[in-house]
């Protein structure tokens, strides 16, 4: 069970996605490792480095912005068990998305985390 990749949200309009992305592709020296439409949530996601750019409307972003940070994980269901022993709270349960399957949870601590598995 491992953590693969942990990944600050960034929220964005999508006409500043292009620019966000050449930003951050300066920044960390390495080009956009993630890049794909999340056609359900209206959303256009793209990972450069350790930040993860989320563009969509002021309404399409509004459900999401809650969560504090997604983590990349080898197993979903092994952090699930882990998470809920430890007294988390799964607040979505496993599901699939566009790059494999994602739940999130809330900590003890009340930060609510979005963890991915690639499928």
């Amino acid at each position: 069970m491992q953590i693969i990749k942990v990944l600050t949200r960034v929220y964005l309009s999508p006409i500043e996605l292009d620019e966000a992305i050449a930003f951050y592709e300066n920044l960390f020296t390495e080009k956009c490792w993630l890049w794909f439409q999340y056609s359900e949530a209206e959303l256009e996601l793209a990972g450069v480095g350790s930040i993860l750019l989320i563009a969509g409307s002021a309404e399409t972003l509004s459900p999401f912005k809650s969560t504090h940070a997604t983590f990349l994980v080898d197993s979903l269901n092994d952090f699930k068990e882990v998470l809920i022993q430890q007294g988390a709270v799964i607040l979505v349960e496993p599901n699939n998305v566009p790059t494999g399957f994602n739940m999130r949870a809330m900590h003890p601590d009340g930060t609510i985390i979005e963890y991915i598995e690639f499928g």
